[in-house]
């Protein structure tokens, strides 16, 4: 008996429909759909609100906190240039945790129901859609969850005045990170920098998804041999 590969149906949620895909959802969900009109991913109500973030969303939400831990170690008596280091550690901290959950994390290969699914969640949809405007930005309420186990850490490793300042950084990265993520994808880039970020992001999407996973810098991709050559583009792009 032959069993008929599974087929998504786009009029229906599609969170509980990707698990189906089994082995074929690595290939599927890097087969972008490129519309502005996102899918809808549950039936009910408030789950599918929860899924959607506009991107002003995120520096209105995350801005204060930020804000906060920097002023806490400037008020427990480190100086503004110490603060100011360690706010800098704080980002550089951050781009580094972008490339690695990005290309470890958002990059996995899973075949079953529940790594498949727990995948199209994390990252998978926005491959799948990637002009979707309202998943772009992570939802708040995610990203506190991942707050919990970074706050954790620094504590644990970093003097207790420094803690707030570089804790404060990191999530000063990530906020840029999530508008510049916006930007590329829905703005018009003005300059060789901005240019060179858009590029690079969208040869990501639709050339050569398995390199290139640095989005507010290169620097990683560079380190560790990521960067997209002209053959890989190329080969893709004959695929």
């Amino acid at each position: 008996m032959v069993v008929k590969p599974f087929t998504v149906d786009f009029d229906k949620p599609l969170v509980f429909q990707v698990g189906h895909l089994g082995k074929g959802y690595n290939e599927w969900v890097h087969q972008p759909i490129v519309s502005k009109e996102g899918p809808r991913f549950f039936g009910n109500y408030y789950l599918e609100l929860l899924t959607r973030t506009t991107w002003w969303v995120i520096p209105i939400v995350w801005l204060p906190v930020v804000s906060w831990s920097v002023f806490m170690s400037f008020r427990t008596g480190l100086t503004l240039p110490q603060v100011a280091l360690s706010v800098v550690g704080g980002i550089f901290i951050w781009t580094l945790t972008e490339y690695v959950m990005h290309r470890f994390l958002f990059h996995m290969k899973t075949t079953s129901y529940w790594g498949n699914t727990i995948h199209y969640l994390l990252h998978g949809c926005h491959h799948k859609h990637p002009m979707d405007g309202m998943r772009l930005a992570f939802p708040p309420a995610a990203t506190a969850i991942f707050c919990v186990p970074f706050w954790i850490m620094f504590r644990l490793l970093s003097p207790p005045l420094v803690a707030p300042a570089l804790f404060g950084g990191t999530l000063l990265g990530y906020v840029a990170y999530d508008v510049i993520h916006y930007y590329l994808h829905h703005g018009k880039p003005s300059n060789r920098l901005t240019q060179d970020l858009m590029k690079s992001h969208l040869n990501h999407h639709f050339r050569v998804q398995s390199k290139g996973f640095g989005l507010t810098s290169t620097l990683w991709d560079n380190v560790f041999g990521t960067v997209p050559s002209t053959k890989d583009a190329e080969k893709m792009s004959n695929q």
